[in-house]
């Protein structure tokens, strides 16, 4: 048995933010940070002709938050994103605020993924790079399921134009996330394993 594996092995259960010092301190600033990061990365933001959902760094940075901080934490801060933007805060893509836009259901899709990615990653599925694939994608799909039908409904869209406007042109982008949290996630265990 190699080192990593059998530090790994001695961590059970754990996610990344597990591996700072315990404390509510840190729990809280972890919450907001993770809150805060997903309204950053909401304001990259590149529009898609044809839809009103624009392409950005949000879902990337709620599926990260999500598994680096684990179910309730991530749940926690997808929830504060959530609701200081519905009641004003302009931190949504592009700038926007409120429940009424149509990208708000991807905003909702994206507090059950955090939440799920959370519970796979204390499962270990941000340990591998296949792991972490699964773990991107069944985030992407959760985001999806709940934000193509809010689109079709705000935006009275059947839900094959929805789909159309608001999953088929983001896939390719939504692999590139994947890619990237795959790389990123499991080299940061491999990091914490030789310390």
């Amino acid at each position: 048995m190699t080192i990593a594996a059998a530090t790994s092995a001695r961590r059970p259960g754990e996610v990344l933010a597990d591996l700072l010092p315990a404390s509510r301190v840190r729990d809280v600033a972890l919450v907001l940070g993770g809150a805060a990061l997903t309204g950053i990365a909401a304001q990259i933001a590149v529009p898609v002709p044809g839809s009103p959902v624009p392409v950005t760094g949000q879902t990337f940075a709620a599926l990260l938050v999500g598994t680096a901080l684990g179910a309730g934490r991530g749940f926690l801060s997808l929830a504060l994103y959530a609701l200081v933007g519905m009641a004003g805060m302009p931190w949504f893509a592009e700038g926007g605020s409120g429940y009424a836009a149509p990208s708000f259901g991807y905003v909702l899709g994206m507090l059950l993924a955090a939440t799920v990615v959370g519970a796979l990653a204390r499962r270990g599925g941000d340990r591998s790079v296949l792991r972490m694939a699964g773990t991107m994608a069944v985030g992407e799909l959760i985001i999806y399921a709940i934000g193509v039908p809010y689109l079709a409904l705000v935006a009275d869209m059947s839900l094959t134009a929805a789909i159309a406007a608001g999953l088929t042109p983001f896939l390719i982008g939504d692999a590139l996330k994947a890619a990237l949290a795959m790389g990123a996630l499991p080299t940061a265990w491999k990091l914490a394993d030789r310390k």
